[in-house]
């Protein structure tokens, strides 16, 4: 074949890319606030768009109320709240929300648990007699506690045989002190789940979920007043106060530096976690710790994920969050790689972290991030559940009144100083904890080279129990 014919035309320049637009304004809806002389708070946000009616429920019963030795009550009671009432067993509950066209959602963070159902508006006083019966009178049926724990045990199983599973798990033991909550699993291991009995769920029950340490949340075709009769209705009657608690523990483990290979023999790819603990998410700086963690992994064109995955291929993608909590919250970076570039990632990512904090960012670093985070910022809220949800926000954290719509606004104000201020205050690359999942054979050596800190190999079938005294090193590979 001709040569000049087998040449490949030259392709024209990559157009640039195309600035963001105006955002449009953005209101979030409307909300007010009632409280019941028992002590029930009631959100209200009248959106007559929609036909529907979504009641959410946020109870102080999160997973740092367990009892210690009982991780996991927290979660399989919420889980539990599903399988039927005093009137009604699991199967008549299912139908009765058939009947409603509605599911019933539950679940427990940390920091609280959610019971939701959305609702035809035409079917609300059904959906508030149904959300008020599974949440003061649930039956907690043990076949039905049985299965639940049985679940929870087969999802542990595939948790310790995933090394992605593995990294979250041994992320957060390595984390947190061993008096923490949070260095235990937030839905708790074999041991504590095989302590969890009917009756401890029970008690949990009936110590947390009560009127003062719960808010109701409705959105939807509904108006305030009818709102607060339908809730009266349900919940006026409902009486107790939740038991007294303490706040959970959220101080780091170790004060330096340090690394933690979690032996996986033969393992192609190894898993890395990087962080810190942090601040709460009522910190002050948070506008400013939101936009720096977009620049630095939280969006695709974030530092991290164009330095591994676009300059050097180590990965499909990196990342970094903040999981805010009311305490302490975990800085987290997280990616996962061949072994044979295991180390030259973790260097990466030390070179991001340190870089982040010795230079102020781009402006258009800077427009790219704060145009995102404005931009979504309506789509988050285009249902009645979504808007639920962003008002279950505001009871957990604590959040002003104003705080949906001056948030635009204040992600717009964060400046490269400010991204670069709180980058030096609250990322500290002398205490950050690296965890990786992986053939410890192969990459030990090249990761102690790196001199981030102390290695230490882990046996990945420790007890999921963190204790005062340090996790041993392997035999075979310390």
């Amino acid at each position: 074949m001709n040569a000049e014919l087998m040449k490949s035309p030259a392709l024209p320049p990559a157009p640039s890319r195309p600035g963001p637009g105006t955002p449009r304004p953005y209101r979030f809806p409307h909300f007010e606030s009632r409280v019941l002389p028992n002590g029930l708070r009631i959100l209200v946000a009248p959106i007559h768009a929609y036909p529907v009616v979504t009641i959410l429920a946020v109870i102080e019963a999160g997973a740092t109320r367990d009892p210690r030795n009982c991780e996991g009550v927290a979660q399989l009671a919420t889980r539990a709240l599903n399988e039927g009432t005093r009137t009604m067993s699991s199967l008549e509950l299912a139908q009765r929300l058939e009947m409603l066209g509605s599911t019933l959602d539950t679940g427990a963070d940390w920091d609280s648990a959610i019971v939701q159902l959305t609702a035809l508006a035409s079917r609300v006083d059904d959906g508030f007699s149904v959300l008020a019966e599974v949440l003061r009178e649930p039956a907690f049926p043990e076949h039905e506690l049985e299965r639940l724990r049985a679940e929870r045990l087969s999802d542990l199983a595939q948790l310790r045989a995933e090394p992605r599973g593995l990294a979250d798990v041994f992320f957060s033991r390595l984390l947190y002190a061993p008096a923490s909550r949070f260095a235990r699993l937030a839905g708790g291991d074999e041991a504590s789940i095989a302590r969890v009995t009917r009756d401890r769920i029970t008690a949990y029950h009936a110590a947390f979920y009560r009127p003062s340490a719960t808010a109701l949340i409705i959105a939807g075709d509904i108006t305030v007043d009818e709102a607060v009769r339908q809730t009266s209705r349900c919940f006026g009657d409902w009486s107790g106060a939740a038991a007294p608690a303490s706040e959970p523990v959220d101080s780091q483990r170790f004060d330096n530096a340090r690394v933690h290979i979690v032996h996986k023999a033969d393992a192609p790819q190894s898993e890395l976690r990087v962080g810190h603990v942090a601040v709460p998410r009522s910190h002050e700086d948070y506008f400013p710790l939101v936009v720096m963690n977009a620049i630095l992994g939280g969006l695709f064109s974030s530092r991290l994920n164009l330095n591994l995955r676009e300059e050097h291929a180590y990965t499909y993608g990196a990342h970094s969050a903040f999981d805010w909590r009311r305490a302490a919250s975990p800085f987290e970076i997280s990616t996962a790689v061949e072994t044979a570039v295991t180390a030259d990632a973790l260097r990466e990512i030390m070179t991001e972290f340190t870089r982040i904090r010795e230079a102020p960012v781009t402006e258009a670093e800077l427009s790219l991030a704060t145009s995102y985070l404005i931009g979504v910022f309506p789509i988050r809220f285009e249902s009645t559940a979504a808007v639920a949800g962003g008002l279950a926000n505001v009871e957990i954290f604590g959040l002003p009144g104003d705080y949906f719509d001056t948030y635009r606004d204040r992600v717009r104000a964060v400046t490269a100083d400010d991204v670069l201020r709180v980058a030096n205050t609250h990322l500290d690359p002398t205490r950050l904890q690296a965890v990786v999942v992986g053939d410890a054979g192969a990459i030990r050596e090249s990761l102690a080279a790196l001199g981030v800190g102390p290695v230490t190999v882990y046996d990945p079938s420790e007890p999921d129990v963190a204790t005062d005294v340090p996790v041993e090193p392997s035999a075979s590979h310390s």
